[in-house]
């Protein structure tokens, strides 16, 4: 067991562990006032203990060695448990709110005891700190499924502290708002609920990688002597922790084949061991280096290219002055209203700038910053 599917496991089983025992001692405690709430609370605390046994199983599952059927690993079962987690909170919410629009209709008055208030105050503070303490782990440890443990954690230790509210109101007042307390609190944990699982299925779908994170990376590529820029990267996640990926790579014309695999297989091993992340090819952009005007073409093009709206870069050009050839790449938004147009527009615009040259563009996704 590696250090990080140790530490998951750990701080999911100190989640069951404090979620049985609240769980316990709050279904005591609401059979005895008759309070619906706490009662729900109770059983919401074993679906958090649900939870946290599915995220132990998911980073089991997720740890598995790649096998012939599944060659890059098992790491995206994590977002299929985190996805479960999710589930478990909207089914929580939806619980909560049908039981809570029955108190609505059919009032049934809680007897409150001071032992039951001081228990429910307990578990608001364990359930804070219980909330933080998953959070920090699954962000440290980039489990999604942690993460999602601690913000409904969190979220219970809101709908105890609503039961407190409750409690106090009816004590000093005599009104009972704890069913129309638990409607607005149902709602804010099936929003919570649908926020998790729409983030979980976006990872699974695919989704930008941090920008932080690719740009540390491309840099940890441009600070090779023998490269004078990064472009290009695609990353493919399997799993929080296991990204491949690909980049192209700018280099001077004047190296040889030997050289460029030496700096590749370089460049390789060091965003490797400095990242976690394995670059399944390096792909050349090769620049000029012994033409002035070419270097007066590249500045005109970059700068007319450049002009149009919603291009973000232009890069990997190359002019071929014994062949009449040009070749570029550029990014274009997606905010742009039409990419095709706006590529044949590019296009055209070269074509009539440099009528005697073969002109090749290519336009590349913004994937990554």
């Amino acid at each position: 067991m590696n250090s990080r599917e140790s530490m998951i496991v750990k701080t999911s089983i100190v989640g069951i562990v404090t979620n049985i025992i609240l769980s316990s001692f709050k279904a005591m405690v609401g059979i005895i006032t008759g309070s619906i709430a706490i009662v729900l609370d109770a059983v919401n605390n074993l679906s958090d203990a649900l939870s946290s046994t599915i995220t132990i199983i998911g980073t089991k599952l997720a740890s598995k060695a790649p096998d012939r059927k599944h060659p890059l690993g098992h790491g995206r079962v994590e977002y299929i448990s985190a996805a479960l987690i999710a589930m478990i909170v909207l089914y929580a919410g939806l619980t909560s709110l049908i039981e809570s629009v029955k108190k609505i209709i059919d009032p049934v008055t809680a007897d409150y005891s001071a032992a039951s208030l001081v228990i429910v105050a307990v578990a608001v503070v364990v359930k804070i700190f219980l909330g933080t303490y998953f959070i920090r782990q699954g962000g440290k440890y980039r489990s999604d499924s942690l993460t999602g443990s601690g913000k409904d954690a969190l979220l219970d230790s809101v709908v105890s502290a609503s039961t407190l509210v409750a409690a106090f109101i009816f004590i000093l007042f005599g009104v009972s708002l704890e069913a129309y307390l638990g409607v607005l609190i149902s709602l804010v944990i099936i929003k919570a609920g649908y926020d998790m699982l729409r983030d979980t299925v976006s990872k699974i779908i695919g989704v930008r990688v941090d920008p932080e994170f690719s740009k540390d990376i491309k840099k940890t590529i441009s600070e090779h002597p023998d490269v004078s820029g990064a472009y290009d990267l695609v990353m493919h996640s399997y799993g929080p922790d296991r990204y491949l990926a690909s980049v192209h790579i700018e280099v001077k014309d004047t190296l040889t084949a030997a050289q460029i695999d030496v700096i590749t297989r370089e460049i390789q091993d060091k965003v490797l061991e400095k990242h976690g992340v394995i670059l399944t090819a390096v792909g050349i952009y090769s620049v000029n280096t012994s033409d002035d005007e070419c270097a007066k073409i590249r500045e005109d093009i970059y700068r007319l290219v450049l002009s149009h709206d919603h291009i973000i870069q232009v890069h990997g050009f190359y002019a071929d002055m014994e062949r009449k050839k040009i070749s570029f790449d550029f990014i274009c938004d997606f905010t742009a209203p039409d990419m095709k147009e706006m590529y044949e527009h590019i296009l055209q615009d070269i074509r009539n700038r440099y009528k005697d040259f073969d002109v090749r563009i290519t336009m590349d996704v913004n994937i990554t910053d």
